[in-house]
């Protein structure tokens, strides 16, 4: 039975996102993700399946009996994967190696909580870099940045232990919990589970006030969008919308150190409309339409456009024969980190532009 938590006191059910962040879920792994979505979304769509891939499939039906036959069908695409590592490889004496699942800055990774999460219970353990400590290293060591197969998990136990409860294979993922911190949310993994929570609460909020729409309305909680937008190119060939929206974060660089020219977004102006990035380019006309709806309903929004990268956007708008597709973003500090941050303003612009903008689909 889910279970719904009351909002915080920003008006935002804050509750929900921290289990979405905390839960692990690489690419190819996201089992767990699909599960505490599957319970939470309970009473909020008509038909729910998973396909082959392990993409979430959720339909809901018109809510407008002015509807045609045909309904206009609107995609929205939240991939549950964070970035991660795979077990590649476990030493006689008990230290664990790993394979990256999705792009990391290896500087990011010293000294890191790590859960390694194996069929039967999830492990705790430390990650570093294979090598000397600052108090013995040389003024080379201490230049190097090291390459992900330089790091090692290390158990806490012996050789032996570790192999008999631990595979090649199992997923290892950060171990950091979310916290509120002012305005902001911060956590691992807001990439891209800030997105599963929209896919969900802007269904509910229009719930809530009983909104009718016309469109037949798919939320996609996508998989392995990390390692190539997979999930999203089967999910999109099987709903073939007419409409689809990449619901991604983006980087907010409002940060110093940063020319103000490179900042992509800033926190606190709302919601992104996400132009282009080096994987698709939006319909100009869908992006007018959704800055149209921002503007009638005082919805803070800013326009972006990020140099290199890509989303789920791409996949829903090469789909079999096509479709109108954007990008929505909320601009994110310090992505791909433990410590990815989110202004908890621009979360709610994001919830609320779509909540007004899917009932104006024809």
């Amino acid at each position: 039975m889910a279970q719904h938590a009351p909002a915080s006191s920003h008006g935002l059910n804050i509750d929900l996102l921290k289990r979405l962040c905390e839960v692990p879920g690489i690419p190819g792994r996201e089992e767990r993700v699909r599960a505490l979505i599957e319970n939470e979304i309970e009473g909020l769509f008509d038909e729910v399946t998973t396909d082959a891939l392990g993409n979430l499939l959720c339909r809901r039906g018109p809510r407008d009996s002015s509807s045609s036959s045909t309904p206009t069908k609107v995609m929205l695409a939240s991939h549950m994967d964070e970035i991660g590592f795979y077990v590649s490889h476990i030493d006689d004496d008990g230290f664990v190696r790993v394979n990256a699942a999705g792009g990391f800055d290896t500087r990011n990774l010293f000294s890191r909580r790590v859960l390694v999460c194996t069929k039967d219970e999830d492990l705790r353990g430390v990650m570093n870099p294979g090598g000397r400590p600052i108090h013995i290293a040389s003024a080379e060591d201490k230049k190097k940045i090291p390459e992900v197969k330089e790091f090692m998990v290390d158990l806490g136990m012996s050789g032996n232990e570790v192999k008999q409860r631990v595979r090649i294979g199992d997923m290892v993922v950060m171990d950091e919990p979310l916290m509120e911190i002012g305005t902001k949310v911060v956590s691992k993994a807001l990439d891209n589970r800030f997105a599963c929570w929209i896919g969900i609460e802007c269904v509910r909020a229009m719930e809530e006030v009983k909104a009718e729409h016309a469109c037949e309305l798919w939320v996609a909680f996508t998989v392995q969008e990390e390692v190539g937008l997979r999930g999203a190119k089967t999910a999109s060939n099987t709903i073939q919308p007419d409409i689809g929206i990449g619901l991604d974060v983006s980087l907010a660089c409002d940060t110093p150190g940063v020319p103000k020219e490179e900042a992509v977004t800033h926190h606190g102006d709302g919601v992104g409309l996400h132009v282009m990035d080096s994987s698709f380019i939006a319909h100009a006309g869908l992006i007018d339409e959704l800055e149209a709806t921002a503007q009638k309903h005082n919805i803070p929004h800013q326009r972006t456009i990020l140099a290199r990268g890509g989303q789920d956007g791409a996949a829903i708008q090469q789909a079999m024969s096509g479709a109108k597709a954007a990008g929505l973003v909320v601009g994110t500090r310090y992505i791909h980190t433990v410590t990815e941050m989110i202004d908890t303003r621009d979360l709610a612009a994001a919830r609320d532009l779509l909540a007004k903008w899917i009932p104006t689909v024809k």
